[in-house]
């Protein structure tokens, strides 16, 4: 174990880290997503970055429940549920991250649902505009796409539409729950890749369709195999561009994460996470990560586990090998 070597491309320094715990759950209906950031903390991973990984990790101590900014009243709009919850959390998680990544830190989010992808991506994207004057690309790991808009939502949780909000494929008015998301805060859908789909709504295969947006299914996996899917996926998003890793837990097959919400068999082995990982760390453009979607509660056997492989893809993509 030793501290990562690769000398990152768009940061300031090899070892600054800013870390965001993000206990929030309002993105879907399962309670028990929002102990997943502590659950990975008492499970040694900011030691391990600190001693292991020699991270100056920056954090607060502290998992943010947001419960100061919760709304009395949250009635669904546009088919969405919860809409002022999550508008508020990613709100305020979009400046939290932009602090740490407008100083050059390279940012760690943990979840929290994946709706909180809305906060973290805006705030890095925001940042690397303002600090390199580039566009980032999104590197995201997934059974799902969420890239559903509200009207194409049948559940209406909005950790099934951030990507769709990311890429302003949903927009919404100035006055409105993502109303506050900016251009400056956006990304182009020419810039996302995704990979480990295997449960996509039929309206969101017509999206990714009608935007030619870059997907690597299981099926994709399959046939090339995992590297030759990461040189392709890579080769994509080409070598001057920062990246942003948002990376669920239920991309892994349950064999390897069963303690996550939308569990989808066929997934990804624990190796073929951590090896996605490790290859976005070896091109020195990854800016952020996201670890999105572990619910300890779900699966008493399971947890533990779920848990160490969320850890371990943090740590691989980190520059763990």
């Amino acid at each position: 174990m030793n501290a990562p070597t690769i000398q990152p491309k768009f940061l300031s320094t090899k070892t600054e880290l800013g870390l965001v715990a993000v206990g929030f759950s309002g993105g879907q209906c399962k309670p028990g997503v929002d102990a997943a950031p502590m659950a990975l903390i008492e499970s040694g991973l900011v030691e391990q970055l600190k001693d292991d990984l020699k991270y100056d990790v920056h954090y607060d101590g502290q998992v943010h429940a947001y419960a100061d900014l919760m709304p009395k009243t949250d009635p669904d709009y546009r088919g969405m549920k919860k809409p002022k919850a999550v508008c508020a959390v990613t709100k305020q998680l979009s400046s939290q991250v932009y602090e740490h990544a407008k100083k050059g830190r390279f940012v760690l989010t943990l979840g929290g649902d994946h709706s909180i992808a809305i906060g973290t991506i805006s705030g890095t994207a925001k940042a690397i505009r303002e600090r390199l004057g580039r566009d980032m690309a999104v590197i995201w790991v997934d059974a799902h796409a969420d890239i559903n808009t509200p009207e194409t939502s049948d559940s209406g949780n909005i950790h099934g539409m951030p990507v769709a909000f990311l890429t302003g494929l949903a927009n919404d008015k100035p006055d409105a729950p993502f109303g506050w998301l900016n251009d400056d805060q956006r990304i182009s859908p020419k810039k996302l890749v995704y990979i480990g789909l295997r449960d996509v709504d039929r309206g969101e295969k017509k999206i990714l369709r009608d935007n030619g947006i870059k997907a690597f299914s299981m099926h994709d996996i399959d046939r090339y195999g995992i590297g030759k899917v990461m040189d392709m996926a890579l080769g994509w998003i080409g070598s001057d561009t920062p990246i942003h890793l948002s990376f669920d837990i239920d991309a892994l097959d349950p064999m390897w994460a069963p303690s996550t919400g939308t569990a989808v068999r066929g997934g990804l082995t624990l190796r073929e996470g951590d090896f996605i990982a490790e290859c976005v760390h070896e091109t020195g453009s990854l800016v952020a990560l996201d670890l999105v979607e572990v619910n300890p509660s779900l699966e008493e056997q399971g947890a533990a586990e779920t848990v160490r492989a969320g850890v371990s893809i943090v740590r691989s993509s980190l520059g763990d090998t």
